[in-house]
């Protein structure tokens, strides 16, 4: 049986599957022999630049991955979205004979769950390698400079795992070395926050600003070390810090919107300018090579599209919902880059469908659809943007210049069709601190479909409740759903992860 909290034998095996798909260096040798010794291992593993190297890819494996049981994919593979659309207005269910699934979407979910378990299965397992990577590293005679920057990697990494996994959970186990206790004891969400804090830190300090092009690109930067802290300040409501931090991002004159929403989802874009942070899939442009493919298009394309591709692998095994739809401007650039409505047909007449998601769909790229190389944004600049904007306004009860401005950005780029401006979204001006927090929240839901911010955003927002009940009639929202179950499969393994949250 699976015990996650259980895995410094784990991490061992984690690692050496990782080898077999190549992350290691040819140079490596003699690594397939497990030792259940965690202290031996470590000395033995960690002997040259290429052994710490091989460490903190692995972490990043973890991200993405699809070939390490008990879960289906990595964390950001087929859980971690999935949940956040599901259990807000943004997605509902069409996989048949999915009931966990179905429960999510219906917010009635209980603490067996089988996508919520995976993320907090591969959340840990990434934990518990960059665990590894920590312990293992700092004591390495290698370059200083390299040493800092790949122990920030594995802190970042870290980092952003355990807040995640602390909005998701609240009171979670706190895992800091390879030698913690089989069966820890949850720790307050406030303690979780301070070393999510720690960890951004160290890593905005000792991360470059970028890699050179095909070797690093997509790496942990200080830039998405910077993103990062700005999000969890803004949960945390230190609206200074955060403000201080998206100041800093805009400062740095690194990152900008594409001046066509489409482009920051074309494949060749992939950690472009408006990519702080990606989970990378494919190949990585050629610079990670571990990157496996990811499942969006075949999970949120229409099966109708097999009229007119006969070849593709496309399921729509999760829809949007109406609400969504109608919450855009018909000529909102986002809705057609985001949402497909219809679909031709053989014959070439029009099949018209329920909107389904296509926005991770390069069609220039991968006209095939199905599986895809198509990166997952999980910080792009736009956010950062439009959370400086939010903590402006709650910093000064009502919006400031500034404020206006970085909202104005990105309708203005929506307002764009790829050739020329539209006469829709014009700026806004002359609002209240409540109505400019409604526009936020309207400006988020239809900017970030299908990257995993949704429920965050409810829970932030206070409006998960109203705008779950008015986008799905047989969702069942109630206040005690701010917070995912624990995976009752964990609790059994480990009691000391008791009380379960309230609710469930």
């Amino acid at each position: 049986m699976f015990k996650i909290l259980k895995n410094r034998l784990y991490t061992v095996r984690f690692l050496m599957g990782t080898l077999l798909l190549g992350i290691i260096f040819s140079t490596c040798k003699n690594l397939l022999v497990e030792d259940p010794k965690d202290q031996v291992f470590i000395e033995n593993f960690f002997k040259t630049e290429n052994d710490a190297i091989a460490a903190i890819n692995s972490i990043y494996a973890v991200l993405n991955s699809t070939s390490f049981a008990p879960t289906f994919g990595g964390a950001f593979h087929s859980s971690y979205w999935v949940m956040s659309g599901l259990t807000s207005d943004e997605m509902e269910n069409r996989l048949a004979g999915s009931i966990q699934l179905d429960e999510l979407d219906q917010l009635r979910h209980k603490a067996v769950n089988g996508t919520v378990r995976d993320f907090w299965i591969n959340g840990y397992k990434g934990i518990s390698n960059a665990n590894f990577a920590i312990a293992g590293i700092q004591d390495m005679k290698i370059d200083e400079k390299l040493k800092a920057r790949l122990i920030g990697e594995a802190r970042f990494l870290r980092g952003l795992l355990y807040f995640d996994l602390v909005r998701l959970f609240g009171d979670i186990p706190l895992m800091l070395n390879v030698q913690d206790p089989v069966y820890p004891k949850k720790a307050l969400s406030a303690a979780i926050f301070d070393q999510v804090i720690a960890d951004l830190s160290f890593s905005e300090k000792n991360l470059p600003a970028s890699y050179p092009v095909n070797n690093g690109k997509g790496r942990a930067t200080s830039g998405a070390a910077k993103g990062l802290l700005a999000k969890v300040y803004l949960t945390q409501k230190n609206y200074p810090k955060a403000i201080s931090y998206c100041k800093e991002i805009n400062a740095s004159g690194q990152y900008a919107l594409w001046a066509d929403f489409q482009d920051a989802f074309r494949i060749p874009n992939s950690n472009g300018k408006e990519a702080l942070f990606t989970v990378g899939f494919g190949t990585g442009n050629n610079s990670i090579s571990f990157w496996e493919v990811g499942q969006f298009n075949v999970r949120l394309l229409p099966k109708e599209l097999t009229e007119s591709i006969a070849s593709i692998n496309a399921q729509g095994w999760q829809v949007a919902t109406k609400s969504l739809l109608n919450a855009y401007d018909p000529l909102d650039r986002r809705r057609e880059v985001t949402l497909l409505t219809e679909v031709p047909s053989k014959s070439g007449s029009t099949i018209y469908i329920e909107p389904h998601i296509q926005k991770y769909w390069d069609k220039i790229t991968e006209p095939q659809g199905g599986n895809t190389e198509n990166d997952f944004p999980y910080l792009r600049y736009a956010d950062v943007l439009l959370m400086y904007a939010e903590a402006l306004n709650e910093q000064n009860n009502g919006p400031t210049t500034e404020a206006y401005d970085a909202i104005n950005a990105i309708r203005k780029r929506a307002r764009f069709d790829g050739k020329k401006e539209r006469a829709i979204l014009p700026n806004l001006s002359g609002l209240n601190y409540t109505q400019f927090k409604e526009k936020l929240l309207l400006e988020r839901r239809l900017e970030f479909v299908g990257e995993g911010h949704r429920w965050f955003d409810l829970v932030r927002f206070n409006q998960l409740e109203t705008a779950v009940k008015v986008a799905k009639v047989k969702a069942n929202p109630m206040a005690f759903h701010k917070l995912f179950p624990i995976p009752q499969e964990e609790i059994d393994l480990n009691n000391n992860l008791l009380p379960q949250n309230p609710g469930y």
